[in-house]
């Protein structure tokens, strides 16, 4: 059962879409936790499309029991170093726009 609160807590549930992405688990894999007990779900539904609302910490220890845990960590890992990517890739558009930024302040303050 899920902890007092832990259905409201930011960051504890995820969307079975959102699942699949981070995790690398299948819909159907989902859905067998569920009809087994391991995962409590909640449905939702978005612009009319439905989806399952399930915990992310239940999840994790479904993946371990089903994956083991070396998966799950390598997962983990996965989705964090393209979390990372994409920030270092943000950052550098942004240092490339602040420099030409700064090139024409300065070529405005020589005149």
């Amino acid at each position: 059962m899920a902890e007092y609160g832990e259905w409201n807590r930011k960051g504890a549930t995820l969307s079975h879409v959102t699942a699949e992405a981070e995790y690398g688990v299948s819909e159907s894999f989902i859905v067998k936790g569920i009809k087994t007990g391991k995962l409590e779900y909640q449905d939702g539904s978005v612009w009319g499309n439905p989806y399952l609302r399930i915990l992310r910490s239940q999840l994790e220890k479904y993946i371990i029991e089903e994956h083991g845990e070396a998966y799950l960590v390598k997962v983990k890992s996965q989705a964090e170093l393209g979390r990372i990517k994409k920030e270092i890739s943000e950052l550098k558009k942004r240092l490339k726009a602040l420099e030409e930024r700064k090139v024409h302040i300065e070529e405005a303050l020589e005149k």
